[in-house]
């Protein structure tokens, strides 16, 4: 979906919380969503000067219950209510490294750190932020899962099962909330070029900052997507604008795949 098809006013008056939304497909769904006039609030663990000026940074870490409940309540208070959650924090590179070594390398504590990163995380702010929606009776919540979610790889077991947990808990909530009229969707990407993802290439094939590239295009060919090129962090933020707009009113309880079509299962 190129700019030009984008209203530039099409989420005004919309107040949206996206976590992880300093780097890769979170700051490009935050850019996105300000772009279209939504009020933002997102989080990280750092502070960064990289954020459209009228976006507001909560530094929290998210995989605490401390830190959801900060992002949550600084939230409220700057929007005054939300309309738009999309739970983005996470990755391969937070909570779940690959473990080349196999599954037997995977201590209770990478396993832990994966759960409480890519799945409770989001349950958490969730269980914060939709009784607002449900007040007001309507919303839209988007997870940003993984397709490992759906095609199991042995380096990530953990982070696939954390994100299956995900797409599961999202199905449900769905059906929960939508008496409500609060949607809830989620996104599986594929390889999406991020600084994550090149982490993880590098971690995988031992390339140093030189080879990096040519990491990432050992992982591109890997996946097997039939189209050509690499899905970029602002595909997937078209993506997420549709959902949480009002062109998306009748999508709930559903899974998105976007990775060029590489996903086998039918």
């Amino acid at each position: 979906m190129s700019d030009s098809t984008i209203t530039p006013t099409g989420l005004r008056g919309k107040r949206a919380v996206v976590t992880g939304g300093t780097r890769g497909i979170g700051l490009a769904i935050v850019r996105r969503l300000a772009a279209q006039g939504a009020a933002v609030v997102t989080s990280a663990r750092k502070e960064t000067d990289d954020l459209p000026d009228s976006v507001r940074l909560v530094t929290a870490d998210l995989s605490t219950r401390e830190g959801v409940a900060h992002l949550a309540d600084t939230a409220l208070g700057i929007l005054g209510g939300v309309d738009i959650v999309v739970n983005n924090a996470g990755g391969a590179s937070g909570g779940g490294m690959p473990h080349l070594e196999g599954y037997a390398s995977l201590s209770d504590e990478a396993w832990t750190e994966a759960f409480m990163t890519n799945c409770l995380a989001a349950v958490r702010l969730d269980r914060a932020l939709l009784p607002s929606m449900i007040e007001q009776r309507s919303g839209v919540v988007i997870e940003i899962a993984s397709t490992v979610a759906r095609r199991p790889a042995g380096a990530l077991l953990h982070y696939g099962a954390a994100k299956a947990a995900l797409v599961n808990y999202a199905k449900g909530l769905a059906t929960e909330v939508a008496p409500y009229d609060v949607r809830v969707n989620t996104v599986l990407p594929g390889l999406v070029r991020t600084p994550a993802m090149d982490l993880v290439a590098r971690h995988i094939t031992g390339a140093t900052g030189e080879d990096g590239d040519a990491a990432v295009h050992m992982m591109v060919q890997a996946e097997g997507a039939p189209l050509p090129g690499t899905t970029e962090p602002e595909d997937v933020a078209d993506l997420v604008s549709f959902l949480v707009s009002d062109r998306a009113a009748r999508i709930t309880g559903t899974t998105h795949v976007i990775d060029g079509g590489a996903l086998p299962q039918v």
